[in-house]
């Protein structure tokens, strides 16, 4: 809370140091028997800036409880994601309904390289260069879904790539032993053919 009394909803909470960033507020009216029934719906990104990230909706009937919800909603639902040098290990590609999210990791000094509500999900999380690009429907309820989705990917692909067992291999003992063998069966009848053809010549 500031001196006035207002809570801070954007930027960084000053006591839990999280990032939180309202992405979209939209009104959503309802006609009922009486009239029309107005709401408001929040979209809100939440994240530590070190590896977790999450997002949260949240409605009511005026905009701070909208925005508080859906905080709430999302620091609830946090997902951890993996960063390496600042940026993601790997190119992932997801999907959510139809948008359609892209994100491909960048050297040091790249930045992040996003736009609008996929840049608010990778700077809540703490990735500091990243290139992303958002293609399909401009939902961004949708986008920011795809994005969480994809970052979350990247966390099990590591884990099944840890839990699984390298094949083992043949040995080349084994394959010179049987070499061996079927080169001394091959030289047997060899050297009686010669021993009878040296009988034949000397009768």
């Amino acid at each position: 809370m500031n001196p006035r009394g207002r809570s801070n909803r954007r930027g960084r909470d000053a006591k839990t140091d999280a990032i939180e960033k309202v992405i979209e507020i939209d009104r959503v009216s309802r006609t009922v028997k009486g009239g029309r029934r107005i709401r408001f719906r929040a979209l809100v990104v939440v994240g530590d800036g070190h590896g977790k990230v999450g997002i949260g909706v949240g409605k009511a009937n005026d905009i701070s409880r909208a925005i508080a919800k859906a905080t709430a909603y999302a620091h609830r639902r946090e997902k951890p994601v993996t960063i390496i040098n600042d940026t993601i290990p790997y190119e992932i590609n997801s999907r959510f309904g139809s948008a359609n999210v892209f994100l491909k990791p960048a050297p040091q000094g790249t930045s992040v390289i996003a736009g609008g509500t996929v840049r608010a999900v990778i700077e809540a999380a703490g990735i500091k260069n990243i290139v992303a690009k958002s293609l399909g429907s401009a939902n961004k309820l949708n986008i920011a879904k795809a994005t969480i989705l994809a970052l979350s990917k990247l966390d099990i692909i590591n884990k099944q790539y840890a839990v699984e067992e390298p094949k083992p291999k043949p040995t080349k003992e084994v394959i010179t032993t049987n070499k061996t063998t079927d080169n001394k069966m091959s030289s047997r009848p060899h050297s009686a053919s010669s021993s009878s053809h040296d009988s034949f010549a000397r009768n």
